[in-house]
């Protein structure tokens, strides 16, 4: 574990210490996202590190094998979401639900290349699991709580809708998100 891993998540990517082998470290996480999210999980390990401007004996180094390269960018996809629920705890409640799960949205193209090479009985997928409600939850409690939401909608309803939404076809990402704000609106108590 590092100082650098959120306390939900309960599972870490081993980052390396020196500042050097962090930034190529991070360069192939980014490449890796990247690549996962255009070409799916097939994308070539030597075009990820050649994206990220580094040989592919780097990559080898920081990720001896393909399912460490996927694991770990799954892994770090949930910081971010994690990350972002914090960042947006300062904001209106129905503001701060939506910013997330906007970027629920985004993390998910990258999730959805993943999901199929993730072992979802390991302890790394059941923990990020459990820190992806543990972020968004709370923002959409405080969001109904604040009578901006619908109370008769639970968390694991709205990830569904959402997740369904992101895994359908659109002729750009405009119409996503046109089609996303119109599930929002039925979410949403009041304002429309």
């Amino acid at each position: 574990m590092t100082e650098n891993t959120p306390r939900t998540l309960g599972v870490a990517v081993r980052r390396p210490q020196r500042a050097d082998a962090r930034r190529n470290f991070d360069a192939l996480l980014n490449a890796a996202r990247e690549a996962f999210a255009e070409n799916g999980t097939g994308a070539s390990l030597e075009e990820i590190a050649r994206r990220a401007g580094v040989g592919i004996g780097t990559l080898y180094r920081n990720f001896p094998t393909r399912q460490d390269l996927f694991d770990s960018v799954y892994v770090g996809e949930v910081e971010e979401l994690c990350r972002v629920a914090q960042e947006a705890a300062d904001l209106p409640p129905w503001e701060a639900f939506v910013g997330w799960l906007r970027s629920f949205v985004s993390y998910f193209a990258t999730k959805r290349a993943l999901y199929e090479e993730l072992n979802r009985d390991s302890e790394m997928f059941r923990a990020c699991r459990a820190a992806i409600y543990a972020a968004g939850e709370p923002l959409l409690a405080r969001a109904q709580q604040a009578g901006e939401a619908r109370a008769d909608a639970g968390f694991d309803d709205v990830l569904r809708m959402v997740s369904g939404i992101t895994s359908a076809a659109f002729v750009d990402d405009d119409q996503r998100d046109r089609v996303l704000t119109f599930a929002l609106d039925g979410l949403r108590t009041g304002r429309v």
